[in-house]
């Protein structure tokens, strides 16, 4: 008997055209100001025909577009109807991508009623205030403004700034910033440069959203953030470029600006040297260079001088009616950049602790004689171990004063408000602490520091208090044993749950060179670090706290936590920990940073698999590291440090931990079962340790400003 199987029945699946109007009406939904803002434009730009010829051309245009013309005409809704219509074929085209990228980015962080009023109050402002200044303005007989007077202009591009300028208040650092500086210096360069209506209109728009944009918005009080020392640098370097690029632009198109016609008598040959130059400076300053901040300070207040002198004899020459024999070739162009040079210049002044890298023969000069190099610093590390901070002794911010012969150690200090603090113990043998410390207090004396050690061993403290020093305990180290660690039992439950839960939602873990790792792994590192330091409400800390550019040294380990995406949710760097003999015998935990939207519990998962990673290696032990002016209890030391340091490192603890979380850090790592070790500070006597106290807070925020630490105290 043979069965035929019944006729498939087949649903006729819906068309491309039909699926892409369920997806546009969906976004329509979701973004419905968006969706109405570009059914306007596009309705405005078929009905007048501005999407294919000028609308200048059109005798009726003042009927539409918005200006001085129209109002005096009596066409009083061109305020609104200006925004909906482009002058020009192509500007209407981009003001038609500007909305649906902008408003619809914004209206996913404002919301839709909120980005409603910032577009309509902000493009209606806009124009009747640029209206009214404009008109102002030619009554003077400048003519720039006398020819604006008479323009026309459409689009809606002062509405979409003012939307996307409200919504860059809620960002994230380092994000925040960087888009609210190129909504500045896009504004900036067209009002200077170009000088349409539209750009007086953006400059008046950003004038007024960005001071405001956190109230719009009503992102947190707390959110401001400021810059990093990579941020500082990164901006004063672009801000280079953009000075570089306007100069070759002026020069290849000229255009007809503010103060005049940008072409210029330049030649091609000042040209190229005066890029150059320009370019070799912003690597200077990307660099974070001494020389390159000085030669730019010199630049800028140059020009900002030479500008000031120039504008103050077009000013005397208007006013005496004596314009006639002012020389204005090159106008056009040396004002505005002396502008752009100004405010280069106030940026690097006001951020003049993130270009503090000395030039290399001045490095070199320092390494030689007492003050030696980090280098030293890693030669002295192979030949006879340390501490688990003593990694921390090559960063480039320490000074070094080498003992005795050649190869038999340094001790690494910097110098805050008048004390020149030691980290750790000297990398010197155990035999030779004595003297490395009463050379190290020698050579404090003849420059006048009042020297001491911070974060040492138990062992230095011991041989720092039978040469005569004093010693407090103020800090705990927390280890982790390698021999024999298993995740066993309910005090790993946390850590186990952590491990699971990762290899669940599909992370691995990967430990690595950040330094020889692809540029897009390291540009994730990056954007995380910067994330998690621009939304502090204080600068970055320093002295035993690293970061990126610490992580890219290439003894330095980097636990990733990686998604099957190439996402990186977490990242932990590791500084090795030598033995006398050369072999590395344990790690130490440096940065310990997460994305915020990441996977949650990512920290614990790094610390876990990078015990495993180090325990199959033959490491001997973990080193979580004493979080800064943190610890498990009390600790040990006479009444003078109870009553005077310790009082004082208490307080610090205190207004820092909103900002920081250090003691949340330290409560943290108690998950991981650790055991403590003393962590001590070596002074000289009781009298020191009011400079002591102020020399450590300093080294660890040494870029914070007083009025930072006023706002501190009283928050």
């Amino acid at each position: 008997m043979t069965v035929t199987a019944p006729p498939e029945t087949t649903t006729p699946a819906p068309s491309r055209a039909v699926a892409a109007g369920a997806r546009a009406l969906a976004v329509a939904r979701r973004r419905p100001v968006t969706a109405v803002a570009l059914l306007l434009v596009v309705a405005a730009g078929v009905a007048t025909g501005a999407f294919w010829s000028p609308l200048a051309d059109r005798p009726w245009a003042d009927a539409v577009a918005s200006g001085v013309p129209s109002l005096a005409a009596g066409h009083w809704w061109t305020v609104a109807s200006g925004g909906l219509v482009g002058v020009h074929p192509l500007t209407a085209l981009l003001g038609l991508l500007l909305v649906a990228v902008g408003v619809g980015w914004a209206e996913g962080r404002l919301g839709s009623r909120r980005t409603a009023v910032v577009l309509v109050v902000g493009q209606l402002a806009a124009a009747l205030v640029t209206i009214g200044l404009v008109a102002a303005l030619a009554a003077t007989g400048w003519v720039w403004a006398v020819a604006l007077a008479g323009a026309l202009t459409g689009g809606m591009s002062p509405g979409v700034l003012a939307v996307v300028a409200v919504a860059s208040a809620t960002l994230a650092a380092p994000w925040r910033l960087r888009l609210r500086l190129v909504l500045v210096v896009v504004a900036a360069v067209g009002l200077l440069f170009l000088g349409h209506l539209a750009d007086v209109a953006h400059a008046l728009v950003l004038a007024v959203a960005l001071p405001l944009g956190r109230r719009i918005a009503g992102a947190p009080a707390g959110s401001a953030g400021r810059p990093g020392r990579r941020e500082w640098r990164l901006v004063a370097a672009v801000g280079l470029v953009v000075i570089a690029a306007i100069r070759v632009l002026t020069l290849v198109v000229p255009v007809v600006g503010p103060l005049g016609n940008t072409a210029s008598d330049a030649t091609v040959a000042e040209t190229v040297v005066s890029v150059v130059v320009a370019l070799l400076l912003a690597e200077g300053l990307r660099r974070g260079r001494r020389p390159a901040w000085v030669l730019g300070l010199v630049l800028g207040a140059f020009y900002a001088l030479v500008g000031l002198v120039v504008i103050a004899v077009v000013v005397v020459a208007e006013l005496t009616g004596r314009m006639d024999e002012v020389e204005l070739v090159g106008l056009a162009v040396f004002v505005p950049n002396a502008v752009l040079w100004a405010a280069l210049l106030v940026w690097l002044v006001v951020g003049r602790h993130a270009f503090a890298v000395p030039s290399r023969r001045r490095l070199r000069r320092r390494e030689r004689g007492a003050a030696t190099g980090p280098e030293v610093a890693r030669e002295a590390l192979h030949r006879h171990g340390g501490s688990t901070l003593s990694w921390m002794t090559t960063w480039p911010e320490n000074r070094y004063l080498a003992h005795g012969r050649p190869g038999a150690g340094v001790t690494a200090y910097r110098v805050h408000a008048g004390v020149a603090v030691a980290l750790g113990d000297p990398i010197v043998a155990p035999a030779e602490r004595a003297v490395a410390l009463d050379e190290f207090r020698a050579t404090a004396e003849r420059a006048g520091w009042v020297p001491c050690l911070f974060s040492t061993t138990e062992e230095l403290a011991a041989a720092a208090r039978a040469a005569g020093w004093r010693a407090l305990q103020v800090a705990e180290d927390t280890l982790i044993d390698l021999d024999g660690l298993e995740f066993k039992g309910k005090p790993w439950q946390n850590v186990r749950s952590a491990l699971n839960r990762a290899t669940k939602a599909g992370i691995t873990h990967r430990m690595v060179r950040l330094d020889g790792e692809p540029r897009a792994v390291v540009a994730q590192v990056r954007a995380i670090s910067e994330e998690w330091v621009g939304d502090k409400g204080l600068p970055e800390m320093g002295f035993t706290l690293g970061g990126v550019e610490e992580a890219l040294d290439p003894e330095v380990r980097t636990g990733l936590a990686v998604d099957a995406e190439g996402t990186i949710h977490g990242v932990t760097s590791w500084l090795p920990v030598y033995g006398p003999d050369g072999v590395v015998v344990g790690w130490t935990l440096d940065v310990m940073r997460r994305r915020q939207e990441g996977f949650r519990a990512v920290v614990e998962y790094l610390i876990a698999s990078a015990c495993l990673t180090f325990q199959a290696e033959g490491a001997r032990f973990v080193s979580l590291s004493g979080a800064p002016l943190a610890r498990t209890g009390e600790i040990e030391g006479g009444v003078e440090g109870r009553d005077v340091l310790d009082r004082v490192l208490d307080r610090m603890g205190e207004l820092l931990e909103p900002y920081y979380g250090f003691r949340s850090l330290h409560a943290f790592k108690a998950k991981f079962q650790p055991r403590y070790a003393p962590m001590f500070l070596v002074y000289r006597d009781e009298a020191d340790l009011p400079r002591v106290g102020l020399g450590i807070g300093r080294a660890y925020l040494p870029r914070a400003r007083v009025r930072d630490l006023v706002a501190l105290v009283r928050s």
